[in-house]
């Protein structure tokens, strides 16, 4: 098995370094400090279990390393089309794309049954690029659940969890999905292959659509967000409207939204990968998180009076904080 990761950040340099350790032929696509650093040194994997040192190919020219079985997406949802013309170089006619991405996909609606079927989603994929050149009979659904960070160029540091919920868009457990998924568990992950993979994407976008934003606007973390009544009450209004929508696309939940709200406030002080953006003047990922849910509202006819607020807050936040 051939595996590239297009994006050797936090969680991409922690599947990679753990599919390497385990045998699988990983090569890492990466940029500036992060790439100067694996090259020179080594990927470092650092967590409760020790230290984990590889050393595999690092470039920051996907063409360097041609076609794979496998290409795991591990961007921000907004930072893919700057670099989706450089994919179809690590593609051969069967090469399966992992979209390790938080937020909506842009390929939700890919053989949807219904009214739906096939609706791009413009928030997330705004000139069909996306599905134009990936296409989206390659994509395998991921749903990301660790929390890693990036504590130095070349050094990942594993805070927490293990999964990655993985799926077919048809619902089939083909073999493409079945292998990546034991290649997974044999590195030490839990890889579950779900039949109703959005189902699950809905669970974590719960969290990540209020969470993310309202740490942005208030500066809090997970434990004060889930603890203060007031952003307690204004985060599960935003999982309500969302509930709603996913209702409407026939998503069926698993857990309710209060207890989705107490597994967030176990975290404890945790801070979103949004807050963390924005203190570090990064873009935010507000349109794969927020506003592709907003525009899913208004394709089945739900009203989403407080994503919409936070939204339109959150945005106005980032401008004036120069992220973009």
């Amino acid at each position: 098995m051939k595996l590239a990761v297009y994006g050797a950040g936090a969680i991409g340099g922690f599947i990679g370094a753990r599919l390497a350790a385990s045998g699988v032929e990983v090569s890492l696509v990466a940029r500036g400090a992060q790439r100067a650093a694996i090259v020179e040194h080594g990927l470092t994997l650092r967590s409760a279990e020790g230290e984990l040192k590889v050393r595999v190919p690092c470039v920051d020219d996907p063409a360097e390393l041609g076609a794979q079985d496998y290409v795991l997406i591990a961007l921000k949802a907004h930072s893919v089309a700057a670099v989706v013309e450089r994919l179809p170089a690590l593609f051969h006619a069967d090469t399966a794309v992992i979209w390790a991405v938080n937020g909506l996909p842009w390929w939700y609606f890919h053989g949807l049954e219904g009214p739906y079927r096939d609706t791009r989603i413009a928030s997330v994929d705004a000139d069909g690029s996306l599905s134009r050149i990936i296409g989206a009979r390659r994509i395998i659904g991921c749903v990301v659940y660790p929390a890693c960070e990036v504590v130095a160029p070349g050094v990942i540091q594993h805070l927490e969890g293990d999964r990655f919920t993985l799926g077919e868009p048809s619902g089939e457990k083909t073999a493409r999905v079945s292998a990546l998924s034991d290649a997974l568990r044999n590195a030490g992950f839990k890889a579950p292959v779900r039949r109703e993979i959005r189902d699950e994407l809905w669970v974590k976008l719960w969290g990540n659509l209020s969470f993310n934003p309202i740490s942005a606007l208030t500066g809090a973390t997970l434990d004060v967000i889930c603890n203060d009544p007031g952003t307690r009450a204004v985060a599960r209004a935003m999982m309500v409207e969302a509930q709603t929508i996913a209702e409407a696309l026939g998503v069926k939940f698993a857990i309710d939204v209060d207890k989705r709200i107490a597994g967030a406030a176990a975290v404890g002080a945790h801070k979103t990968s949004m807050l963390q953006d924005l203190e570090r003047g990064r873009k935010l990922e507000t349109d794969a998180l927020v506003a592709a849910v907003a525009e899913l509202g208004r394709l089945v006819g739900v009203a989403t009076p407080t994503i919409a607020t936070v939204l339109a807050l959150v945005e106005a936040r980032a401008r004036e904080a120069g992220c973009g």
